[in-house]
């Protein structure tokens, strides 16, 4: 069985997300998402601020003007403008829709990669991507799916009204919402990955989060809700956010790019999939929420598709 540092970078990296997910889940009941979501990124910020030094050392690197556009437009798409848009979208649908919508991930990145990248599946990659997913499917179909973005790591987002009036058009302008947050997500991760290839990853990772919290800036005063973005005077359990800020987001980050920095694109996508089964696990495990037969039959065929992926 191959098992490359990109393979397993992504694999870690979807089970710091699931972490980061059992830990927002107590997070968002207090805090509205976009108080939530600036300030885990604002403190990510100021973790990984000494990681360029402590990877490549004092030097700074050769960027041009085209690899520094791409990082910072990659975090307004990728973090700022697909997590606002997928925020509604779930407000609108709930969790479950979202979640088979979230499925479109790995094969937009996959086809987005074979387009632009050049990359090629063989056959038992294709197995596998099936496999893995059949079983996140599974999962999705679930009574009370778990609550996972797919890709770029971010909080669930507060509960919202529904809608006054449910016309079949606002049901498809909700779906239409979600499906544009995923294809953001792709289109952000596949325009990165020749820079990631090519740059240092720590200092391409501190340009993704500047322009993820000023495209949060930009979208909290387009909305006329600047006031959302400072958690003054709301309660805050500064010590669940920092946890879930650096396992959640900030070791989640740098692993998941790194696995897309080792690893092709569509690999490493179909990997990060493995996020939705991490997280019904530590549900069953740390919350105790039952696993049940569905939940069961997801776990393996997601675990026998990364086996075969693994092994190709």
């Amino acid at each position: 069985m191959h098992i490359g540092p990109g393979e397993a970078f992504s694999l870690l990296s979807a089970a710091a997300w699931a972490v980061g997910v059992i830990l927002y889940r107590k997070l968002v009941e207090r805090l509205p998402a976009l108080t939530l979501n600036f300030s885990k990124n604002a403190l990510v910020l100021l973790m990984l601020l000494p990681l360029p030094w402590l990877l490549h050392g004092s030097t700074l690197p050769a960027f041009d003007v085209r690899d520094v556009a791409l990082s910072l437009g990659s975090g307004f798409l990728g973090i700022a403008a697909a997590d606002t848009l997928y925020f509604v979208a779930l407000a609108r649908l709930g969790a479950g829709r979202m979640g088979v919508i979230g499925n479109a991930y790995s094969p937009l990145v996959i086809v987005l990669s074979v387009l632009f990248l050049g990359e090629r599946l063989g056959p038992w990659q294709v197995a596998g991507f099936a496999l893995v997913m059949a079983g996140v499917a599974v999962i999705a179909r679930r009574r009370e799916p778990a609550s996972v973005v797919v890709g770029e790591p971010v909080p669930p987002p507060e509960p919202a009204p529904p809608p006054v009036d449910p016309a079949p058009r606002s049901h498809l302008a909700a779906v239409a919402l979600g499906v544009a947050s995923i294809c953001l997500m792709a289109v952000a991760i596949v325009m990165i990955k020749p820079v990631l290839e090519a740059r240092p990853l720590g200092w391409v990772t501190l340009l993704r989060l500047v322009g993820a919290l000023a495209g949060l800036v930009l979208i909290a005063a387009l909305r006329g809700q600047l006031g959302l973005l400072s958690p003054r005077g709301r309660r805050v359990d500064w010590k669940l956010l920092v946890a879930a800020a650096f396992v959640g987001q900030c070791l989640s980050m740098v692993l998941w790019l790194a696995g897309y920095k080792y690893a092709p694109a569509a690999i490493a996508a179909i990997l990060n999939e493995t996020a939705s089964i991490f997280i019904v696990l530590l549900a069953w495990w740390w919350l105790r929420e039952p696993l049940g037969r569905q939940g069961v039959l997801g776990v393996a065929l997601t675990i026998s598709g990364v086996v075969l992926m693994l092994a190709a």
